[in-house]
């Protein structure tokens, strides 16, 4: 996300941002210019809010374009990142869509948006809000060992306006599973509190402003003087803390900024000029893990397009274990221990296959099974079609997780010299299924959909895989595994040299090509050449 003011979606909106709803189900396309600004926000403006259960992405006009609940991989209740159609969430100034300054909190994961109007300033703070941990979580059951915060299964927005007067418009519109099906809602007496419910999921919308409800969606206007706050809450859950007054909302805004910044003071942030990225980059690392047990999900989104208007739109909210091993280098360079130490143990407890190895991907609670559907009613970001749930890759044979998982378990031994006991049994299977399977082809780190073939990458994998096992016996003190890992080692090393370097000395794609391939790299990352 930027601070940087983005453009309007386009000439054709509704007075709250959104495409008319009838274009974008028939499939119509408006007509505009080649230089016409498309109704699709740049990824890049969007900005990012976490409980560590689920995610949201804000567009720079005060609308939730994604968000799944109760967990980032639920079924969205907001869409409008893959359909102008399939629900937001908006707070924001009536008829301005362009915000003067949009920032993080410092050192959180909550956002500050200041708007100007012509009659005056207004300044909306947005969170996914975490508080005290308040009994066991149902919703999201835990099974790592229970922090003292956690998910309030809420998002709490607040308006206050510092200068003039502003009118604040609320519109929130679900579309219940991937744009499926729209709310039902209700309304309370008193119209400060509204229940919308579809595709088994249900919704209530909290605020101190008076709510109509228009068709599918739930609406509310209320001009704000200087020194007035208001406020909305979306909750997802009985057990959610819903706050029910302007104050209650700060206070839960404020708790939220509270643990980010504690979070982030147990982090190792150089005294630098790039330490604001690596502060950026270390909370969205925690936003992206999944709190209940320990997982990280390689991205918040599904089927967004590898290219523009594509067809390569994958479902990245799951857990691969290729990434463990960089998410683990993270967490380690900034001596955030216990979050590595989750991480190890989710791993750890993984069902792994019928010969000891793991997928190359789990769900964020485990689960093998990633079946993977296509969604074809939407109309895709930037056009970019079929939508997919679900990732087909989990049941791909990718040489290159062993050697993922046991430099994970390297890095998380070397500090302590010692090896936990219900590890070793992983170290020795992953190991072993390295050693049984390098000279196959495979599918490759890019998970092509194609013929296998011997992918250097994959290969280097296979020494990470027998060349940590050798240290790790060494550290466990067995000197005759350590022995005949290491040479299995050597072994791979001189087969790819011999068949996976070109005739300029550069390592190949794959054997039998002299195409190139950034996955080559990780031979400098992992030590296989000095």
């Amino acid at each position: 996300m930027t601070s940087a003011p983005a453009s309007k979606r386009g000439s054709k909106e509704a007075s709250d941002g959104r495409r008319p709803k009838e274009a974008v189900r028939q499939g119509a396309e408006e007509p505009r210019s080649a230089a016409a600004p498309s109704p699709f926000m740049p990824i890049a403006n969007y900005g990012f809010l976490s409980n560590c259960h689920t995610g949201a992405l804000v567009a720079p006009d005060g609308t939730v374009d994604w968000l799944c609940v109760p967990r980032f991989d639920s079924p969205s209740v907001f869409g409008a990142l893959r359909d102008r159609g399939a629900g937001g969430l908006r707070f924001a100034p009536f008829g301005i869509n362009v915000p003067s300054a949009r920032i993080y909190e410092p050192g959180t994961n909550s956002l500050m948006t200041s708007w100007k109007s012509p009659t005056g300033w207004v300044v909306v703070r947005d969170a996914l809000t975490i508080g005290r941990r308040r009994g066991e979580d149902t919703v999201t059951p835990h099974t790592r060992p229970p922090a003292d915060e956690d998910a309030d299964h809420a998002l709490v927005r607040t308006a206050k306006c510092i200068d003039g007067k502003v009118e604040i418009d609320l519109v929130c519109e679900p579309v219940f599973d991937y744009g499926r099906s729209p709310g039902q809602w209700t309304l309370s007496e008193d119209r400060h509190r509204a229940d919308a419910i579809g595709a088994d999921q249900a919704l209530r919308l909290q605020t101190d402003m008076l709510v109509g409800i228009e068709a599918g969606r739930a609406r509310a206007r209320h001009v704000l003087r200087a020194g007035e706050t208001v406020y909305c809450a979306l909750a997802w859950s009985d057990q959610a803390l819903v706050p029910t007054t302007a104050q209650e909302a700060s206070e839960q805004l404020e708790a939220t900024t509270t643990f980010w910044r504690d979070w982030l003071a147990r982090a190792a942030i150089p005294d630098h000029e790039l330490g604001p990225l690596i502060q950026r980059s270390a909370l969205t690392i925690k936003g992206l893990t999944y709190m209940p047990t320990g997982a990280a999900i390689a991205a918040l989104t599904t089927s967004l397009p590898e290219t523009p208007a594509g067809e390569r739109n994958w479902d990245y909210r799951y857990t691969w274990i290729r990434d463990a091993t960089f998410l683990l280098r993270a967490l380690h360079y900034l001596l955030l221990d216990w979050e590595a130490d989750e991480f190890m143990q989710f791993i750890a407890d993984l069902e792994r296959d019928d010969d000891g190895g793991l997928q190359i991907m789990y769900g964020i609670d485990g689960r093998r099974d990633l079946t993977e559907s296509v969604r074809e009613e939407l109309s895709g970001y930037g056009g970019a079609r079929p939508g997919r749930v679900g990732n087909g890759a989990f049941s791909q044979r990718q040489n290159d997780v062993f050697g993922a998982a046991l430099d994970s378990v390297l890095l998380q031994s070397r500090r302590s010299q010692r090896i936990p006991r219900r590890l070793w049994p992983l170290v020795q299977a992953q190991a072993e299924c390295a050693k049984a399977v390098w000279r196959r082809p495979d599918q490759g780190i890019w998970e092509a959909r194609g013929k296998p073939r011997h992918y250097v990458s994959s290969k280097l994998m296979c020494w990470v895989a027998l060349d940590r096992a050798a240290q790790l016996a060494a550290i466990r003190g067995d000197p005759r595994l350590a022995a005949a890992w290491g040479e299995t080692a050597t072994e791979i090393k001189t087969d790819i040299l011999e068949h996976g370097v070109d005739k300029r000395g550069v390592l190949c794609q794959h054997y039998e090509t002299e195409a190139l391939d950034a996955s080559t790299l990780l031979a400098a990352i992992f030590g296989f050449l000095p």
